[in-house]
């Protein structure tokens, strides 16, 4: 278990406990600050993230960075798929471009698992992504936190 102070909601979560944890991590990483999302995960947290396998804040943290280096105006939404005591289930898009200019869009899902402390501690990623054109996007809020009225997955058709 973690020793830093705890992060709520914690486990073991409610439907609504699960669904707020879902929005904070998309907040998060909405907000493309690498040192800042990865203080949400255990210091030895592991992660499976295509073919990549990184482990501790300072791996997760670099492999952000990386990311958002190359994954230009990218915008996220998760939803909820699923949750037990501990663990959460979520489905995911993501939008960006390359610096060519090439859009795509992202999909995902992925499996949390948290200490008692609501830290995440293990992380495991699938991800498909297509090309689009800047006509086909869906996410064209102003960079940031995605708007509380705007549409979710589901809402969207994806």
């Amino acid at each position: 278990m973690s020793q830093e102070p705890p992060r709520a909601p914690l486990p073991p979560f409610t439907r609504e406990t699960a669904i707020e944890k879902v929005r904070l991590a998309e907040d998060g990483w909405n907000g493309r600050n690498p040192a800042k999302v990865a203080l949400a995960y255990t210091p030895d947290s592991k992660w499976r993230n295509r073919a990549e396998f990184p482990q501790g804040r300072a791996e997760i943290e670099a492999f952000l960075t990386r990311k958002w280096d190359k994954e230009l105006d990218y915008r996220l939404i998760k939803e909820l798929w699923a949750y037990t005591e501990n663990r959460i289930a979520v489905r995911y898009a993501y939008e960006y471009h390359d610096d060519s200019g090439n859009w795509f869009r992202a999909y995902g899902n992925e499996n949390w698992e948290f200490d008692a402390n609501g830290y995440m501690a293990n992380r495991h990623a699938s991800i498909n992504e297509k090309p689009i054109t800047e006509e086909e996007r869906l996410f064209r809020w102003p960079l940031g936190r995605r708007p509380d009225d705007h549409p979710g997955l589901s809402d969207l058709g994806l």
